[in-house]
């Protein structure tokens, strides 16, 4: 069962980093970091991708060992192994991907690879249980231990993860990206529980892109660039234009583009739309040069409708015109054929092969444009990626780098450029600027304005309200499968776009 030792005063560092450094083939992830991380405090830890933020959370969870440097943890300098001597230390991560099993029971996800046993090496379900009833009891929540995995929300499970954690003695809990699945609500839950943690003297490491969180929660805050530490600031002290400079090396003034002063031509037309349970009475226009920003909880139907516009759901009722012509887009070929793009929420498990090469993701949904009777033209395949490469600045050694070893920030580049290049007039975009740091998001930010400039109707959903009014020209709000609300995107207030989307 965990320990959590409440104290008030902390005067020394519980971990101290002195001097980390670490490369991989042709790369230099990290180069001689210094941190420093106090009981009872939540430090937060930023940078763009590629800023070595994860590599130093690797190496303090013993997944990667340094390979120059000093860890002093707990008063002590040690070489931190293997996962099981970090947490044998009290060093716990709840990683961005759960490292949860669905099919198997709350309780039995907890323990799991410390399971309870009896005599003759039986395991003891029943200690297990009480046992996880107990932690979980801690998050003020009332879980079933035996409630399979599989049932519970996404914040649920994040809970769960956190549980699991904390089922052996914890000093210092790890978060990595913990939001980026959660609703607004959803995060302010998880936010009481860290300051619950905080409260009973857990050392809290925090990393995210997401800077409205980090000044919200932090009271630290670590900027990393290029492998390299920046600097450390408390964050009372410091504002978030200065917090993006140390980031970035130089002032983001102004993080989106000047939008549109004319709505063109009526391009998209969705008449009363209907599909199963899950989308009721859908109508929208585009207009060739708009971007139409559409905003809702999870849940809305907001990813459902782009699925539908781009063929991958067949719809049950309702009518598509596109350029005035009434479409059957009943399969994503015949909605690239009418020059529809999407870009999907996933791009790990849904937009790019990881495994492969730069170029032959960006080529991968334009296999007609480089192909002479049935077979690939290598010329034209470098060339076509090349030129996507060299237009959205993707930062990759050669066109043959694979995906996977890029940063996330240069991952979404790829899965942008690969629906560029089928040279679409309309552009559906689901989370664009999910899991980037703020650099890239600016860059994304410009790249959309800059279609949408040159005719392309762009479609952009997001769950981040800064991106939705600063990007949008104008704004629909869905909840439970219906738009409840259109704005314009130059008057529009987050506030209404709350209320419409929370609306019953």
């Amino acid at each position: 069962m965990f320990n959590l030792n409440i104290q008030t005063k902390f005067d020394k560092p519980i971990l101290k980093l002195i001097g980390i450094s670490k490369s991989f083939p042709g790369v230099k992830a990290l180069d001689k970091v210094n941190l420093e991380v106090f009981q009872g405090e939540i430090h937060a830890i930023v940078g763009e991708n590629g800023a070595g933020k994860s590599t130093l959370m690797m190496i303090i969870s013993g997944v990667y060992k340094k390979d120059d440097g000093k860890i002093i943890f707990d008063e002590l300098e040690t070489e931190i192994t293997d996962t099981h001597h970090a947490k044998s230390l009290g060093i716990s991560t709840v990683f961005q991907e759960l490292s949860l099993f669905p099919h198997r029971k709350i309780f039995e996800n907890i323990f799991a690879g410390k399971e309870f046993t009896r005599k003759f090496g039986l395991v003891d379900i029943k200690k297990m249980k009480i046992d996880a009833k107990n932690i979980l009891s801690t998050f003020d929540v009332d879980f079933d231990p035996s409630t399979l995995l599989a049932d519970l929300t996404s914040a649920e499970r994040q809970i769960v993860e956190i549980a699991k954690a904390l089922s052996s003695e914890v000093k210092m809990l790890i978060f990595d990206e913990p939001t980026s699945s959660l609703t607004d609500r959803e995060t302010a839950r998880l936010f009481n529980i860290i300051n619950d943690l905080k409260v009973k003297g857990v050392a809290i490491i925090y990393v995210s892109h997401r800077l409205e969180e980090v000044f919200e929660i932090a009271d630290r805050i670590t900027v990393l660039r290029d492998g390299r530490y920046i600097g450390t600031v408390n964050k009372k002290d410091a504002d978030m234009t200065q917090v993006v400079r140390m980031m970035v090396g130089r002032d983001l003034s102004d993080m989106f583009p000047e939008k549109s002063k004319i709505l063109r031509n009526e391009f998209l037309i969705i008449n009363d739309l209907c599909r199963e349970n899950i989308l009721k009475n859908i109508n929208l226009k585009l207009h060739t040069e708009e971007i139409l920003g559409i905003y809702g909880l999870v849940g809305s139907g907001r990813s459902e409708l782009a699925r539908c516009i781009f063929g991958i759901d067949k719809i049950d009722s309702g009518e598509i015109y596109i350029n005035g012509l009434k479409k059957n887009i009943d399969s994503p070929i015949i909605a690239i054929k009418n020059g529809i793009g999407y870009m999907p929420e996933d791009r790990k498990e849904a937009g790019l092969f990881l495994s492969l090469a730069v170029k032959e993701n960006i080529v991968a949904s334009s296999l007609e444009r480089i192909s002479n009777f049935g077979f690939l033209n290598t010329k034209k395949t470098k060339s076509l990626a090349g030129q996507y490469v060299e237009r959205l600045t993707i930062k990759t050694p050669n066109l043959e780098q694979k995906v996977l070893n890029l940063s996330g920030g240069n991952q979404q580049k790829v899965l942008l450029a690969k629906w560029l290049a089928v040279q679409p007039k309309i552009l559906i975009v689901d989370e664009p600027t999910k899991g980037i740091d703020v650099g890239a998001k600016a860059e994304i930010h410009f790249l959309l304005r800059q279609l949408a400039n040159r005719g392309v109707g762009i479609i952009m959903i997001s769950s981040e309200l800064p991106e939705i009014l600063g990007m949008s020209d104008k704004i629909l709000v869905m909840h439970e499968g219906e738009i409840r609300g259109e704005f314009l995107g130059d008057r529009a207030t987050q506030e209404e776009l709350l209320t419409c989307a929370y609306q019953e």
